[in-house]
């Protein structure tokens, strides 16, 4: 397949995909085939997989070697040697290949306890699907391992339609709920509920740097899903949580997770409740918290009507921040990719301003040690979080 020069320049900055309108010759290669990547002149750019989508090639190869067992085995045994110096022995639940910055472009690999999930981004890539399971088995012993599709938005494919179905593909699915632990804390997970797991790890080398930070406070957790933040918050001395989210579903996950941890769940409040609606009775009774994490969808549709984090994180901040006692914490983040660190710091000092608030910026995070971002793959930054104290 020949790529024009725009393709080339990029390619040998190390940017793993092709788009649709810079391959000149070979569009006529079906989806999953591998596919030499070449220069106009002839020289070789790598080795991928052709794609339908909005991607037309995923690179996995620099060169013209082959994707073969050998190949997978040692971009398996990269991913791993930093986990194994990553990840503490008090952690069960970790991300071991993530994608395009670990050298697999659209395949990640997730371990929950004794069980893993492969997640893929196009049918193209079934054909790595078997192997990167045997691989697995080989070193994890795992007892069951699932496969999850992610497909993006702007490509035309509905999973229900995959050519293997989402699911268990190897081993014995789990009786119920998974334990499994963070930093010898718990959470009870579900591995085959595709988006449903009820675990962000990602977040959890930020949930560490709290760590010292709650003992003392009280604490609300807004968009709060299964409630591991506030399950940390009080493990580490935080007074009261309130946790607050739309889907009782998550809330009851929320309360299962206090009890994993024998930590009494009717001591902590939580909320089935549109956030917008939640912080403006607040406001109204004059509540306040020490410390709040604000960590929204993309999207979401409550009573309150449709909230769109792009535009609505200024109103969203402004509200929180009118219930942030003085000297208070506002933890505020998102995992929205499109949205800048410019564009994520202007929302908070937007809303910081329309509530009549003063703040600080005092800590700055991002996505777990085991969610590497390549240099040449900016889009592998995903995840933006600030803590800003209030001071007046």
């Amino acid at each position: 397949m020949v790529v024009n020069h725009k393709s080339e320049t990029w390619l040998r900055q190390g940017f793993p995909w092709v788009y649709p309108d810079e391959v000149e010759e070979g569009r006529a290669y079906s989806a999953g085939t591998v596919v030499p990547l070449l220069t106009r002149q002839g020289q070789c750019l790598g080795t991928g997989i052709r794609d339908q989508g909005w991607i037309a090639v995923r690179r996995f190869r620099t060169d013209e070697g082959p994707l073969d067992r050998d190949w997978l085995s040692g971009v398996l045994d990269r991913a791993a040697a930093l986990r194994d110096r990553a990840i503490d022995a008090n952690t069960t639940a970790y991300r071991l290949v993530h994608a395009e910055c670990d050298g697999l472009p659209g395949v990640r690999v997730d371990v929950y306890g004794w069980y893993v999930v492969v997640s893929l981004d196009s049918p193209s890539l079934m054909r790595l699907l078997e192997p990167i399971c045997d691989l697995l088995e080989e070193r994890l012993d795992p007892r069951g391992i699932f496969l999850a599709w992610r497909p993006d938005p702007r490509d035309d494919f509905d999973p229900g339609e995959a050519p293997t179905p989402a699911g268990l593909v190897r081993g014995q699915a789990p009786s119920g709920d998974v334990r499994v632990t963070e930093r010898g804390i718990a959470c009870l997970v579900r591995p085959g509920a595709g988006k449903d797991i009820g675990l962000y790890m990602d977040m959890r080398d930020n949930r560490a740097w709290l760590e010292p930070h709650w003992g003392g406070r009280r604490v609300l957790n807004l968009f709060a899903h299964t409630g591991f933040f506030s399950v940390c918050a009080a493990m580490h001395g935080a007074t009261e949580t309130v946790s607050v989210d739309l889907s009782e579903g998550y809330l009851d996950r929320a309360e299962q997770n206090f009890a994993a941890n024998q930590l009494d769940p009717t001591d902590h409040v939580l909320l089935a409740e549109d956030v917008r609606r939640a912080l403006d009775r607040f406001r109204r009774t004059q509540e306040r918290f020490d410390l709040i994490v604000l960590d929204p969808p993309a999207f979401a549709r409550g009573k309150a009507g449709a909230m769109r984090l792009a535009k609505d994180l200024p109103a969203l901040v402004a509200a929180a921040l009118r219930v942030l006692s003085e000297d208070g914490w506002l933890v505020a983040s998102t995992n929205l990719g499109n949205l800048s660190p410019r564009d994520f710091h202007r929302g908070v000092r937007e809303g910081g301003q329309k509530a009549g608030v003063a703040l600080q910026l005092i800590h700055e995070g991002t996505q777990a040690t085991d969610f590497p971002a390549h240099t040449a793959f900016p889009e592998g930054r995903y995840l933006k979080l600030g803590v800003w104290r209030r001071i007046g």
